[in-house]
């Protein structure tokens, strides 16, 4: 599995993905059950309410070799600081639509 990362704007300053990448690392939580080797190709963030740059960022990290899209907890389950993105559900649908169905989409990572 090649994984792009796709993380809040607005949370970066106070989460470097750590535990994102730890979960990838360990095959836990959202990456419970993956038998193959877990490749994290990128990590970037929506650009921003309302997180349109998140279309085109993750379509970069397709054409860089991702199978996988995770949307990191951030964004869909407002870690660290309870806020879930009132966008996620276009953002996600707008990533679906532009990267195609053959790309896995991950919807949280912790």
């Amino acid at each position: 599995m090649k994984v792009g990362l796709i993380r809040c704007l607005q949370t970066e300053d106070m989460c470097p993905a750590t535990t994102c990448i730890k979960v990838m690392d360990k095959k836990v939580l959202a990456f419970k059950g993956i038998e193959e080797d877990i490749v994290l190709i990128g990590v970037n963030t929506c650009g921003g309410c309302p997180g349109k740059k998140a279309v085109s960022r993750a379509a970069e990290m397709v054409r860089r070799g991702a199978d996988t899209i995770a949307l990191a907890s951030c964004i869909t389950r407002g870690n660290p600081i309870g806020f879930p993105c009132p966008h996620v559900e276009q953002m996600k649908a707008a990533i679906e639509r532009e990267v195609g169905q053959e790309i896995r989409m991950i919807d949280y990572t912790h």
